[in-house]
């Protein structure tokens, strides 16, 4: 069966919650574990469905993973400027790892922001750790920007995430 991509129904929003919060978890990617405020965020896919578009692979009915696409700023956004787009919270379940969801999941944000009036770059943040989500970024061409590296909790000074962008070739 193939994996598809889609913005998440209402009802999968626990689901790709789950996924989202269990991912960050088992990769030990919440300094706090448990207790880590952000989790409460991940969790809470209504709300980022409210501010941007929460997309899903799906194979058949299953869902696989998911990811939020900011269009173009707002609430959602951590480090968009005008013209960009921004790839938040992307998760897959780990037994569905490795097939393909995660750079589905990516390379639909991309056709989205080529498909944004006046959108010329996607930009995101990353753990150091996150290996494999730089795997695929870096396969679909998106380039380290050391420049735009920052801090989502500022006093706590080692944590530091790392940003990419890829800046769009839109055909006439």
């Amino acid at each position: 069966m193939d994996i598809v991509t889609r913005r998440a129904r209402p009802e999968e929003y626990p689901t790709v919650g789950e996924i989202t919060a269990q991912a960050y978890l088992g990769d030990g990617l919440l300094d706090f574990g448990e207790s880590d405020e952000y989790l409460g965020e991940l969790r809470d896919v209504a709300k980022r469905a409210a501010a941007a578009d929460v997309l899903v692979a799906v194979e058949g009915d299953r869902v696989l993973g998911g990811v939020t696409f900011v269009p173009a700023g707002g609430p959602m956004a951590d480090i968009a400027r005008p013209g960009e787009a921004e790839i938040r919270m992307l998760a897959v379940a780990p037994e569905a790892r490795g097939r393909g969801a995660g750079e589905a999941l990516v390379r639909t944000c991309v056709d989205r922001a080529r498909a944004t009036d006046g959108c010329v770059r996607v930009v995101l943040s990353t753990q150091r750790t996150m290996r494999t989500a730089h795997r695929i970024y870096e396969r679909l061409g998106f380039t380290r920007t050391p420049a735009r590296d920052w801090n989502p909790i500022p006093h706590l000074d080692d944590i530091v995430l790392l940003t990419y962008e890829l800046t769009l070739q839109h055909t006439p």
